[in-house]
């Protein structure tokens, strides 16, 4: 609100100091997001992280998803990965037509990281999360169909990807914390390819037990 503004009657004066707080206030939020946010690209690019490599993934992205995911050794498979972040279809039976929907548990903050990226990737020509995308609807699903395909893929390289940073830094470090030498590995394939199957999505998440968040 422009500062010449001067307000007539004690009512607008009132608006007028009530407007004046809230533009106070979120400038002060403004600012602190934007601490945080840097905060995270400094700790993501202390852990070595490679999560920033793929499309879609941003700092404050991989911040969230290294962040609720914790250790990736704890999950045995990346479909456990899937079933904790609850990107696993389920297999619903209705009219002799077999359906899926996704699992409506799991980590809420850790899809929602994952389902940004998801609709991050569609929005990028040329990246491989778009064609795989693509390559669904061309294959006659609908928009949702497709974009929960590529939802369900997006974890298997998030987890392969930490999986793979987890080994960099065990080999970088030793089992004592000592810092040794090693030949860095590649890293983990990028994002679905349209040739990816959709016969080896997992059943219900119940077929496959998920360790608990506080596993080690």
């Amino acid at each position: 609100m422009p500062e010449s503004v001067v307000p007539a009657g004690p009512a607008e004066i009132t608006r007028h100091t009530l407007a004046a707080d809230l533009v106070a206030e979120v400038r002060t939020w403004d600012v602190k997001l934007k601490d945080n946010a840097k905060a995270m690209a400094s700790l993501v690019t202390e852990s070595g992280s490679r999560l920033t490599d793929t499309p879609g993934i941003g700092a404050v992205t991989a911040a969230r998803l290294l962040g609720r995911t914790g250790k990736p050794t704890r999950f045995p498979t990346s479909s456990a990965f899937a079933q904790y972040a609850g990107t696993a279809p389920i297999e619903i039976a209705s009219a002799d037509r077999a359906r899926h929907r996704l699992s409506q548990r799991g980590d809420c903050q850790l899809n929602a990281a994952l389902h940004t990226v998801a609709i991050t990737q569609i929005r990028m020509p040329g990246t491989r999360g778009h064609a795989y995308y693509q390559a669904k609807l061309a294959e006659g699903k609908t928009s949702r169909e497709a974009q929960r395909c590529l939802k369900r893929r997006l974890p298997d390289h998030v987890w392969r990807t930490m999986m793979t940073d987890e080994r960099r830094r065990t080999r970088m470090t030793g089992p004592g914390g000592q810092t040794g030498t090693t030949t860095e590995s590649s890293a983990a394939g990028s994002t679905p390819t349209a040739d990816s199957s959709d016969k080896s999505l997992p059943g219900p998440a119940g077929n496959e037990p998920t360790p608990p968040p506080h596993a080690a």
